[in-house]
Order: C-alpha cells, then sequence, then structure tokens
C-alpha cells in the first residue's frame, strides 16, 4: 500500500491529525451529493428556464452519474502514479469551471455540456475510498465508511431544502455557485491537512493491464455489484422523486423537501444498526441482512399498491426500509471489495466507483424514463435487486467459506 502521511499540526496528536482526514472526506462527501441532491427541487425552474420537459432534467441526473463514472477511470490509477493531492484539487477546480459555466447558458444543451464538465470533475471524489485506504488501519475502515455513509444520508435529507432555500431567494442558479464555493474551500483543505506521499511511485504500468488484473478477480467484481445494487436502488428513487413528489403528488418545494427529510434520515439511524452490528454478526451476515432489507422494501411497495391508492407515506415507508438496507450492506462491501487491491488503492477505487456509477446511472435512467407505474416499477426493481444480490452473496461464499 502507498504511504500517504498528513500535514503536520505542530504539537497536534496523530489522533487530531485523523480527524482532520475525516473532517475533510466528510467535505468531500458532502460536495459528492451536493451536485445531485441541491438541484433536485429546483427542476421546475429548470425546466421551464431551458424551456424543456421536467423527464429531460431528470435524465440530466443519470448522465451526469455516468460522466462522474468515466472520469473515474483514469483518477484512480493516475492517483496511484502522481498521489492524490494533486488530482483533488485539480478535479475540484474542473468541477468549479463546469458549475459556473451551468450558471451562464440558457441553452439546455450548452447546460448539459458544462454539467457534464461538472461531473468530469467530480470524478476526483473517488479518491475518498483511495485514502480511506491509504489513512486508516484496517480496523478502522468500516467504522469510517459507515460514518461517510451515514454522513452522506444526511446529507441527502439536508440537501432539498437547502436547495428550496436557495431557489426561493436566489434561483436555480445558487446551488451551482453554492458548490463552487464549497469546492474552494475544499482545495484549501486539501492543501492544509493532506500532505504529499514518502513512499516512490508505482511502475508504468498501463490502464489497461491495471484493470485487467481487478477485472479478473471474480470476489472484487462480487462485491463491488453488491455495493453498486445497494446504490442503484438509492439512487433510482433520488433520480425519479422530483416526478414522484412534485409532478404526481402536487407537493410544494417545501413538502418535497421535509418528504426527503424524513428519506433520508433513514441514513443515519442505519448508520447507527450498521456499527451495532459490526460487532454482532459476520460481515457476511450484514451484508445478507441489507439486502434482504431491500427485498422487504420492494415486496412492501406492491403489498401498499394492492392494499391502498399511492400515497406519500407508503412511498416513504418503502423508501426507509430500503436505505437502511442500503446502509448496512454497501459499507462492508465496499471495504472488502477494496481489501483486495492495497497496492493500487486508486485504481481499485476507481473501478468500484466506476461499477457502482454506471449501474446507478443506467438503473436509474431506466426508472426516470418510464413515469407511469412507478410504485409497481421500483417495488419490482427492489425484488430483482435482492434476488441478484443475494445470487452474488451465495456464489462468493460458497467459493471461499471465509471469504465474507
Amino acid at each position: 500500500m502507498r504511504n500517504y502521511s498528513l500535514a503536520k499540526f505542530g504539537s497536534n496528536t496523530k489522533k487530531t491529525s485523523k480527524d482532520q482526514a475525516l473532517l475533510l472526506l466528510l467535505c468531500m462527501t458532502l460536495l459528492g451529493v451536493f451536485p445531485l441532491d441541491v438541484i433536485l427541487p429546483s427542476f421546475p425552474a429548470l425546466s421551464a428556464h431551458f424551456q424543456t420537459p421536467p423527464s429531460d432534467i431528470s435524465l440530466s441526473i443519470s448522465i451526469f452519474a455516468i460522466g462522474v463514472a468515466i472520469s473515474q477511470l483514469f483518477l484512480g490509477p493516475l492517483s496511484d502514479r502522481i498521489g492524490r493531492k494533486g488530482l483533488l484539487q485539480a478535479g475540484l477546480i474542473l468541477s468549479i469551471v463546469g458549475a459556473i459555466g451551468c450558471t451562464l447558458t440558457s441553452n439546455f444543451m450548452t447546460f448539459m455540456f458544462f454539467r457534464i464538465l461538472q461531473a468530469l470533475g467530480c470524478g476526483c471524489f473517488v479518491l475518498t475510498h483511495a485514502l480511506v485506504q491509504d489513512i486508516f488501519t484496517h480496523s478502522d475502515r468500516d467504522r469510517i465508511r459507515v460514518i461517510m455513509t451515514s454522513a452522506s444520508g444526511l446529507f441527502i435529507s439536508t440537501s432539498p431544502l437547502i436547495g428550496v432555500l436557495l431557489q426561493e431567494t436566489i434561483g436555480w442558479t445558487a446551488s451551482f455557485y453554492f458548490f463552487s464555493l464549497i469546492a474552494v474551500w475544499l482545495i484549501l483543505q486539501a492543501h492544509i491537512v493532506l500532505a504529499a506521499e514518502h513512499s516512490p511511485p508505482l511502475g508504468k504500468t498501463s490502464f489497461l493491464i491495471c484493470y485487467s488484473g481487478i477485472a479478473s478477480n471474480g470476489k472484487f467484481l462480487g462485491f463491488s455489484l453488491i455495493a453498486a445494487i445497494a446504490f442503484t436502488c438509492h439512487f433510482s428513487f433520488i433520480a425519479i422523486s422530483p416526478v414522484i413528489f412534485l409532478k404526481y403528488f402536487q407537493l410544494s418545494q417545501i413538502e418535497f423537501g421535509f418528504a426527503l427529510l424524513s428519506y433520508g434520515a433513514a441514513y443515519v439511524a442505519g448508520g447507527l444498526i450498521a456499527t451495532r452490528l459490526q460487532t454482532a454478526i459476520s460481515q457476511h451476515a450484514q451484508i445478507t441482512a441489507g439486502i434482504a432489507l431491500i427485498g422487504i422494501s420492494g415486496i412492501a411497495l406492491l403489498l401498499f399498491t394492492v392494499w391502498m391508492p399511492p400515497h406519500v407515506a407508503t412511498i416513504l415507508i418503502s423508501m426507509i426500509i430500503c436505505t437502511t438496507g442500503t446502509t448496512i450492506a454497501r459499507p462492508v462491501a465496499t471495504s472488502r471489495a477494496m481489501e483486495f487491491f492495497p497496492q493500487t488503492s486508486g485504481a481499485a477505487a476507481s473501478a468500484l466507483n466506476t461499477i457502482i456509477f454506471l449501474v446507478g446511472g443506467i438503473g436509474s435512467a431506466a426508472v426516470a424514463a418510464i413515469e407511469s407505474n412507478f410504485q409497481i416499477l421500483l417495488g419490482m426493481a427492489f425484488i430483482v435487486s435482492c434476488g441478484t444480490g443475494l445470487a452474488i452473496i451465495k456464489y462468493i461464499h460458497r467459493g471461499s467459506p471465509h471469504s465474507i
């Protein structure tokens, strides 16, 4: 493993340094969800401004995820050669250029160009996984990833309300301006917190050879797909949530924000449960329990469809169950996948996140394209995802009983 050091803090202890690193990672997590969630309440305004259907705006979220996935393919392996710090700062600068460009156009295709540019810059957030591997010990990594996943849910839950406030006070451009301000602050924090690595660069292995080694590891792919399944269930709902709540249920933007507040709070509850489970049951059981909850949420959605007409509460109850499962399964699956390539954690992080975002982007695009019968569609998608995840878990466990 490449040994990345933290910047010195004078008389501060090593614990303080790691606390500073955790704060940096949490800020990266915040900025990672910011372009997706804060903009959700602005869908009607974006649709009106660019004179395009709301479904096109929903599709832009999926395209953003795919752009991030493509960017990650290159940034991770490159960081194994030249270091994380410089690439993180360069990616943030590119994302700022894209965000500001989005605010300066009235043409939807030009907006999409700058949105993709922003996504390519946001690919640098894949380095959070590599930095966890670099900075924290094996015993701390699951705990750190649960904290990051829970924090992500907290940010998700509050982002729409922040988006509503920004939309009503400044307009849809405000989310892009605030993103840029946070990115500038993060560039400065990375300069302060992260020091240059001391180990020599890894060899000049080509990206193709590097990824062929990763792709040939079936267990890595299995754990990555489990993490991707958990993410896709969350991301599909996020991508279609403006259509469900703003268009179908005719909620106000404030009501929409509070609806997602209760949904995102499930991430915090799931994080607390996941923390308890880490010492109570095996990692195999944790992943199985999380994936099973996703299936239960799908069954609940279908049962609600049979028993009663669609209602905001029935959608949220099912999604809270699903989100709890995601928070339990995804951090453990991510940690297990990353353990297979400690010497090239940047490339492994890129491969992992590319799988997650490609599956999430394609899955959410398919859901967003079918607005009718969304309750049945989401329910069936969660059940299929659960079945697929359980089959992958069985395959990994059968191949090596001690692999999970």
